[in-house]
């Protein structure tokens, strides 16, 4: 049973920590005798744990991961599709800056002590401030720098924008000395499994270097190959600690068990966002199913054939899409634990216990793409009811948010994108081990060539494939330049014209006919754009340019917005 003290903490420890933060200014100097102040707290490492924990509250949970891109959806989303417009505010802004006001915080409190234990919840905070910056950065670009605590009547308030390079490199900095404190995964306690480590500092180092090395490299900025080789070091450093491992639990479905209870605390997870029954659910199931979230007909095309093969290569071994089940067979495996087999009987939300045969005709489901949604699909009946009645806390597996499959991926499309080559050896130990989880060929430069495929393209392919719904595609098609082409075409789904579909209900009715491209796949959406003067980044909350207006002061909008 997964033990937490972050999870199982209450609204007491919300409550101090609230008070504690927000309590009396040092120079009042008055010490209060029945309520906790700055006078009483920050004395022992426990305060600062206490502290720490306020900052995984804002750790990403479930939600509609990619459909902000084109591999996944559910409903029209403005994001991938164009249609952003400015707002006043946003939720990841207001959110960000307050979990990096409570860092700095933590920052300052425990700045020149040489208690090891307080060293390490300072250590925390530095990692959060640079996650919450990352999660700015990467939607905004460069944003106002805010190292310490700010009064009201502070001008350091009015901090202008950074430079993208002096805000990536204060994430890389903190990261940096955060990882010096941090202990290594192997050495927590049962009751911190789940807290910060070394490994995830350096994960997410790999994490935002190669974003950064493969964003400057595509708009020919010189820099590019300081934080590739960034990426690659970091990377590197996690493959040789020996720490972390793919999980292989649950033999060849270990990719589709991995992300359900069975793979809680393997040593694949470098940071999750945990859960716990009855303490802190989620009802991620609910939603996945009945809002019908589902992969999109450009993740089903990605899977490569069983013999690593694309499947419009001459030679393939794919079967086309006339039947219900033939593009699914002799597939890369993962295919068929992310999306499921028509006709397969599986426990569902709403069917919680007996299982049911999935088709996406089911009017209390909306299958719009006819794609139907495997992964994060649990078998616990009791978990796969949770929100059906509000009862959201009984889903209690975790949200893998660093894994070592994506390590592995960025380290190799790092080495490829520094070198423009990476040796087979290089593939043995990152894409490769990939592929020996699920029973897939190996990826080598022979069988690249011989078959007149391109080492880039499968190396992205690889990393889409593996990270598919876990909500990198966005990123991704930003970082490689290619979002004003990717995102601009159809959403599409299943082959109806010409195969089975065309005879089942509610495809066999003839509305269908106007709803498929000239090669009769169903069209999910379409007259979507992209503006490639703006769109690489979003607008920042409006209300924040013109606080800052109001001041006399300037916070600088992205272009063309």
């Amino acid at each position: 049973m997964k033990k937490y003290n972050i999870k199982s903490s209450g609204l007491i420890w919300i409550l101090l920590i609230f008070i504690a933060i927000n309590g009396c200014k040092k120079d009042l100097n008055l010490v209060s005798q029945d309520s906790i102040t700055d006078a009483t707290f920050w004395k022992t490492a426990g305060d600062f744990k206490l502290a720490a924990n306020n900052m995984y509250r804002g750790l990403d949970g479930f939600g509609s991961e990619d459909t902000e891109s084109d591999i996944a959806f559910s409903f029209p989303n403005s994001v991938s599709n164009g249609n952003l417009q400015p707002s006043e505010t946003s939720g990841q802004w207001t959110n960000s800056y307050n979990y990096i006001r409570s860092a700095n915080n933590i920052i300052e409190k425990g700045a020149g002590n040489t208690d090891a234990e307080i060293k390490k919840y300072v250590a925390e905070a530095k990692f959060f401030r640079a996650w919450y910056y990352w999660k700015l950065f990467r939607i905004y670009g460069g944003v106002p720098l805010i190292t310490r605590v700010l009064a009201a009547d502070d001008p350091a308030l009015f901090t202008p924008r950074s430079s993208r390079t002096e805000t990536v490199d204060l994430i890389l900095k903190d990261l940096s000395e955060a990882s010096n404190d941090l202990p290594v995964q192997s050495d927590l306690s049962a009751p911190d499994i789940g807290r910060i480590t070394k490994g995830a500092a350096l994960a997410l180092t790999s994490r935002v270097a190669l974003f950064e090395g493969t964003w400057e490299k595509y708009r020919g900025d010189a820099n590019a190959a300081k934080y590739l080789d960034a990426a690659i070091l970091a990377a590197q450093g996690i493959i040789n600690s020996g720490v972390y491992s793919l999980y292989s639990g649950s033999g060849p479905q270990s990719y589709r068990y991995l992300f359900i209870e069975a793979g809680d605390d393997s040593r694949e997870s470098i940071l999750d966002r945990r859960y716990a029954r009855n303490i802190f659910g989620q009802d991620a199931p609910y939603a996945y199913d009945s809002d019908g979230y589902n992969p999109t007909r450009k993740m089903a095309d990605l899977y490569l054939d069983k013999n690593g093969l694309p499947i419009s290569s001459p030679g393939t071994v794919f079967k086309g899409y006339g039947t219900f089940v033939s593009e699914f067979q002799d597939r890369d495996p993962r295919m068929t634990m992310t999306m499921i087999v028509p006709g397969t009987l599986t426990n569902r939300v709403f069917f919680p216990v007996t299982k049911i045969a999935n088709w996406p005709d089911q009017p209390q489901r909306n299958f719009n793409t006819g794609y139907i949604l495997y992964k994060y699909m649990s078998e616990d009946p009791v978990a796969n009811n949770s929100g059906r009645n509000g009862d959201a806390s009984l889903f209690d597996f975790d949200r893998h948010l660093i894994r070592y499959a994506e390590v592995l991926l960025i380290y190799a499309e790092a080495v490829y994108e520094k070198n423009g080559f990476i040796g087979d050896n290089d593939l043995n130990i990152s894409i490769n081990k990939l592929r020996d989880r699920v029973n897939m060929p190996h990826l080598t430069n022979s069988f690249v060539n011989t078959n007149n495929l391109n080492m880039q393209a499968e190396i992205r392919r690889e990393r889409t494939v593996e990270l598919s719904l876990e909500g990198f595609r966005y990123d991704d098609l930003r970082r490689w330049k290619i979002a004003e082409t990717e995102l601009k075409a159809d959403i599409k789904g299943i082959k109806i014209a010409g195969t089975e579909w065309a005879g089942k209900t509610p495809y066999s009715d003839p509305s269908y006919l106007t709803k498929v491209d000239a090669n009769g796949f169903l069209i999910a959406e379409t007259n979507r754009r992209f503006d490639a003067g703006k769109n690489y980044l979003q607008p920042l909350p409006t209300k924040e340019v013109a606080f800052y207006s109001a001041n006399g002061k300037k916070l600088e909008q992205n272009p063309g917005w």
